[in-house]
């Protein structure tokens, strides 16, 4: 199975001269804790509710200053036509719970462990990879 099958399309985006409030925002409205952030289609990073939290709101810092502030800058991401298995992998391996989907250099759409784990023929990859997550960086060493 390939990914392009069980990602979500038509993701919200937000660019980097964009407000952490605003982000925050468009999180409250779709229900997400995750929003790519893009110069125009092509992905630079991306936004948590945890970025905003450690990086914003615990240092009471002005939820008016612009995202590339707190964002993850980088990006770990999968291609459309890459495997499940090899998604899955990925995110085990840089413990992270969402990979950005990215073809010719634009965001196509977002694959998360919950995408994995809503189709029973990838619901062991999921369960893979939800437990190589889980474990501290430090127990892999």
């Amino acid at each position: 199975m390939k990914v392009k099958e069980i990602m979500t399309r038509n993701v919200s985006t937000i660019s980097p001269d964009s407000t952490i409030k605003e982000a925050a925002e468009i999180m409250r409205n779709l229900d997400v804790g995750v929003v790519p952030v893009c110069q125009g289609k092509k992905p630079v990073g991306i936004i948590t509710d945890r970025d905003i939290v450690i990086r914003n709101v615990a240092k009471a810092e002005d939820a008016n200053k612009p995202v590339r502030e707190v964002m993850s800058p980088g990006i770990i991401y999968a291609e459309p036509n890459m495997s499940v298995t090899e998604a899955a992998d990925i995110m085990a391996v840089r413990q992270v719970r969402r990979l950005l989907v990215v073809e010719n250099d634009e965001l196509v759409g977002i694959v998360s462990l919950g995408n994995l784990a809503l189709n029973e023929l990838t619901d062991m990859e999921a369960a893979q990879a939800l437990t190589d997550i889980s474990v501290p960086d430090k127990a892999k060493k």
